[in-house]
């Protein structure tokens, strides 16, 4: 695709890959995906397959911080009367719709909210099967006894009438279209608050009037993760070694895996949260294959249905892995014979069974929606094509309920290998350049307080790295390494200051070398942008001045200073 070899040339970060996507050989020739299918043991027919109805859409991660160059390019390119982005509709669900009605009638906060409370929390659920579900709220809105009655019952007719009614729009996070000519001979368009085009038919409706829905997704960690090699890249040039490619990894570091077998993952892609880690120290990760697993199976499905547990136990031989039949062993043997991806279910159904892999790509979704006519029929047929293989009716039975217990579970391995390959990437970056890399994280997060605390306890508990007080004769406005084992913190994470006051003491400093006292600080920076930030915070010239002195044994404090240094 033409954008992407336009971003990866002008300095924008793009994913590994996204989804289904990369499961294509042509796109991995291409360079849309940086991800080998071959070596990897993708399908591209999960992406497209001759039986596949719909279209099929890429998803591709962009940097965060460049996502919207990407966009800006592709309006240019292909004419801004051809590029828009997708409208979605926010609908009145089941508990919104009885608080909005419930606030419009002028009823009671106190019986609106507890109407509310009574309709459970599944997702999508509707007013009628609420209704079904929960004795109490029936007998609220049934029973004339009821105190509220008359009040419940008028608020619950007027919301029956306006559920699902479009509440309010928005803009998809990600999806663009890039018509063959004008988008207004496709679909009508509005421009949002920002003055984007956004196409009036959400992404269902663009697809059905025959557009091509491409999602530029923004994902802060690439922007992570090129922040840390750019600073790992300086380091690398001042030691004379050559700059470190980030595909050039080697896919099979001992102390990377370490790193992961110690769940020192904070903000390593995908693998922080402190249930992963959990999981994470259980089952002492080895290779990539065990990294790309953690990715699928770490998802509330799995999880509940101990899938996770059964892979981790079977790894480490507490449990004995059993194969219903040879055939299977070949396809589940790198996930300990669990089936974990949705790619799985297809070969199992084109081995055991003879479909053809967009036949099998049709039965995993078949077996994703439960239907029982449908599931009846596939099985019929699964049966009667593994007979066919000289394969007992009971075993393939078997065989075929073991993937529809597991199929509602699975996962994309396209998409998770993808990932799986970047969060081995960042925790290799993490092991071997922890300041660089936390120096990166530390400014992608500079705005939240608290998670910079976090990230700087974890510096300093697992990797022994100082992380240094800001300084005027030191900092810049973001987090820097200067060496391997010390971070200077970012003038830019202190609040009320600034990014053009930070750029004029750092471009003082930089012309004229350090600065001595305050007068000589006063003359040299452009007073003019400090002078807003002082007034409001002045406590930042006393810190400012404090760590002056702290990083300059031979500055002494003036009169006109000593003021500023608690």
């Amino acid at each position: 695709m033409d954008f992407i070899r336009w971003a990866k040339a002008n300095g924008v970060p793009v994913g590994p890959g996204r989804g289904s996507g990369a499961g294509s050989l042509v796109a991995y020739a291409l360079n849309i995906t940086d991800l080998d299918p071959i070596h990897y043991d993708l399908l591209f027919e999960r992406f497209l397959n001759p039986e596949r109805v719909s279209m099929p859409d890429f998803d591709i991660d962009f940097c965060i911080e460049g996502r919207d160059r990407v966009i800006d390019y592709v309006a240019q390119t292909y004419g801004r009367d051809a590029v828009s982005q997708i409208i979605t509709f926010g609908t009145m669900a089941a508990k919104a719709v009885v608080r909005d009605v419930a606030r419009v009638q002028s009823k009671s906060y106190f019986l609106a909210n507890k109407i509310s409370k009574l309709i459970p929390k599944t997702p999508g659920i509707t007013l009628s099967q609420a209704l079904e579900q929960e004795p109490q709220l029936k007998d609220l809105i049934s029973n004339p006894d009821n105190m509220d009655y008359e009040d419940a019952i008028e608020i619950w007719e007027m919301a029956v009438k306006l559920e699902g009614v479009c509440r309010n729009v928005g803009k998809h996070a990600g999806g663009v279209l890039i018509a063959p000519h004008k988008i207004t001979d496709f679909s009508a368009i509005y421009c949002d608050d920002e003055g984007h085009r956004v196409s009036q038919f959400d992404k269902d409706d663009v697809e059905a009037v025959g557009l091509v829905k491409f999602d530029f997704l923004g994902l802060r960690n690439l922007t992570v993760i090129n922040a840390a090699v750019e600073n790992i890249n300086l380091r690398r040039a001042k030691e004379n070694v050559p700059a470190l490619v980030l595909e050039d990894l080697p896919l099979d570091d001992v102390k990377a895996y370490k790193l992961l077998q110690d769940a020192k993952t904070t903000a390593v892609f995908q693998l922080e949260s402190m249930g992963m880690k959990k999981y994470l120290a259980k089952l002492q990760p080895t290779n990539i294959e065990d990294v790309i697993a953690m990715c699928a199976l770490y998802r509330p499905g799995p999880l509940d249905a101990g899938m996770v547990e059964m892979y981790i136990d079977r790894k480490h031989g507490r449990e004995e892995v059993i194969y219903d039949h040879p055939n299977l062993e070949p396809i589940l043997e790198n996930t300990n014979g669990v089936i974990v991806y949705q790619e799985q279910v297809m070969q199992i159904s084109q081995v055991m069974a003879g479909y053809s892999l967009g036949g099998a790509d049709m039965l995993r979704r078949a077996m994703g929606k439960k239907k029982p006519e449908e599931m009846a029929k596939q099985r019929d047929i699964f049966v009667t094509g593994a007979t066919s293989q000289g394969i007992d009716e009971v075993t393939s039975g078997g065989v075929f309920d073991l993937m529809e217990k597991f199929a509602g579970y699975g996962f994309n391995r396209s998409h998770s290998a993808a990932y799986g390959v970047l969060a081995y990437q960042t925790a290799y970056l993490k092991q071997y350049y922890p300041a660089e890399f936390m120096a990166a994280v530390l400014t992608s997060d500079m705005n939240n307080t608290d998670n910079v605390v976090f990230f700087i306890n974890d510096c300093r508990e697992n990797f022994d790295l100082t992380v240094v007080n800001p300084s005027v004769n030191r900092s810049e406005w973001h987090f820097v390494a200067d060496t391997p084992t010390n971070i200077i913190y970012g003038l830019g994470a202190i609040k009320g200051v600034g990014e053009g006051a930070v750029e004029s003491i750092v471009n003082a400093r930089r012309t004229d070398g350090p600065f001595k006292d305050l007068y000589d600080f006063c003359r040299r920076v452009d007073i003019k942008k400090l002078i807003s930030v002082l007034s409001k915070h002045w406590s930042v010239l006393a810190v400012l001045m404090t760590l002056l002195r702290r990083y300059d044994p031979t500055y002494q404090p003036t009169k006109l200073t000593r003021f500023a240094v608690p």
